[in-house]
């Protein structure tokens, strides 16, 4: 690598992967060590966040692995200090936590309704609170919030809290990015389209709507819907924050930059 993050320090919220394999965050925060960030990963499954941190430290990277539950403001605040107490600043944030309950408005249950606005929207306006103090002290940074293709299209699958709270993601996302321009700070999101990563393989909402509960038919179906023929993968999507993350991307923010090889282009 050539070093694109060298002396950042980045925070990954959902550095986890949700089962075996690479998952969005897992692959992000692994990306920006290899490109010399100092990576502070953090999950609610701690033991997940120490798996990638550990693939962090044995490839020679500096890594620091947390527990939170990201819906809850102290905990966010705990990381923020715990991160400017060991490395002294925070030059990137990755909002990368996210859940898909299957179910049209009617369908939803209001508790579920209110715990995917939580995990999915909370999260990422309690990051974005209590990391954007320390980058108008620092004078600058990056966001990266993970949205998705969901945000924008209708793909097929009946589930209102996701393209809900995604929508209203992006335009958090654009908002601040104004609002914050004047202090060099970014915001950006990334739209996932159709990827293959555990979470994605562990939502048996998801296959059973695609295929009855098939998971390789499931797969088969996701790649026929891509123009490119294949679903993306979690480095697909690690690659895309690290240019946003990075200085190359000085000049942009409050875009909306889809990873979904050309899927919007087609629904």
């Amino acid at each position: 690598m050539s070093g694109r993050l060298a002396n950042k320090v980045a925070i990954v919220l959902g550095a986890g992967s949700s089962g075996p394999g690479w998952g969005n965050g897992k692959a992000t925060a692994v990306a920006f060590a290899r490109e010399g960030a100092k990576v502070v990963c953090v999950d609610l499954n701690v033991e997940a966040a120490q798996d990638t941190a550990k693939l962090i430290a044995d490839e020679g990277g500096v890594s620091l692995a947390l527990r939170a539950d990201v819906t809850k403001s102290e905990d966010i605040a705990r990381v923020v200090e715990t991160t400017k107490s060991m490395f002294g600043r925070i030059d990137v944030l990755d909002n990368n936590v996210g859940i898909a309950v299957v179910g049209g408005v009617v369908e939803v249950e209001e508790a579920e309704w209110d715990r995917v606005f939580a995990v999915n929207l909370k999260s990422c306006y309690l990051a974005m609170k209590h990391v954007l103090p320390a980058m108008v002290a620092q004078g600058g940074g990056s966001i990266v919030n993970i949205s998705s293709v969901a945000s924008i299209r209708y793909t097929g699958i009946p589930y209102a809290t996701y393209y809900a709270t995604k929508a209203a993601m992006n335009h958090l996302t654009r908002t601040t990015a104004v609002e914050y321009a004047p202090k060099k700070i970014r915001v950006n999101a990334i739209l996932p389209g159709l990827m293959k990563t555990p979470m994605v393989e562990r939502s048996a909402g998801l296959a059973q709507v695609y295929s009855g509960g098939d998971v390789e038919e499931m797969w088969r179906k996701r790649d026929a819907q891509s123009p490119m023929g294949h679903m993306g993968t979690a480095w697909d999507v690690a690659n895309a924050a690290v240019f946003l993350a990075s200085d190359e991307s000085a000049y942009v923010t409050g875009v909306e930059l889809p990873v979904d090889g050309g899927l919007t282009l087609k629904f």
